[in-house]
């Protein structure tokens, strides 16, 4: 993730989010399986988290990773510009989160999606549906004991509750991903996780 901006509005979320749970940053370190220490830096507004960090601290909160990254809108007309938006990075993958969409019963998130060629990004799985619009380039994304080649104009979905894979197979893979959460994802079902 890139940008002052971002992480000061995770570091807000995260401690939002920690505190109407009640739980210390100890039990979240348990939780997440990221150091107190890091932990305490990301609630300051430092340090530059990874995508699998973000992820981490999602599951561990029960929460989408929206509610961590996104501050709610100020206006009825929404425009959000690339260049404004920070970037989350993983191993092959940047992701731009330009909207989180809410109404009663459901909860979207929608990213600009580049996957870079010569990795594979590896996700251990997360609530939510994944739907995935490839707009240019050719991708592989395995999950749930299947692998799809995709090409632009392709579209996917699958449960991403198990452990999932993107490999670009030519230079950048640009696609759009859409999150789809179903309605109970919110701090009351952390009990219900399955979380390591």
């Amino acid at each position: 993730m890139a940008g002052q901006g971002a992480g000061r509005v995770l570091g807000m979320n995260l401690r939002t989010r920690r505190d109407e749970q009640g739980i210390s940053l100890s039990e979240l370190a348990r939780r997440s399986g990221i150091a107190k220490g890091t932990l305490s830096q990301l609630e300051s507004g430092a340090g530059n988290p990874t995508i699998e960090t973000v992820f981490s601290l999602s599951n561990a909160l029960g929460v989408p990773v929206s509610a961590l990254l996104s501050e709610p809108p100020t206006s009825d007309l929404v425009v959000v510009r690339s260049a404004d938006v920070d970037v989350l990075t993983g191993d092959a993958v940047e992701l731009r989160m330009l909207r989180r969409l809410e109404s009663p019963g459901s909860l979207f998130e929608i990213y600009d999606q580049r996957i870079r060629q010569g990795k594979v990004q590896q996700s251990s799985g997360h609530p939510g549906t994944e739907h995935h619009v490839v707009l240019s380039g050719r991708l592989r994304i395995t999950a749930r004991d299947q692998t799809q080649e995709l090409a632009a104009g392709d579209y996917l979905a699958f449960r991403a509750n198990v452990p999932h894979e993107y490999e670009a197979l030519t230079n950048e893979v640009k696609s759009v991903l859409l999150l789809e959460y179903p309605p109970d994802v919110h701090p009351a079902t952390l009990d219900s996780l399955h979380l390591t």
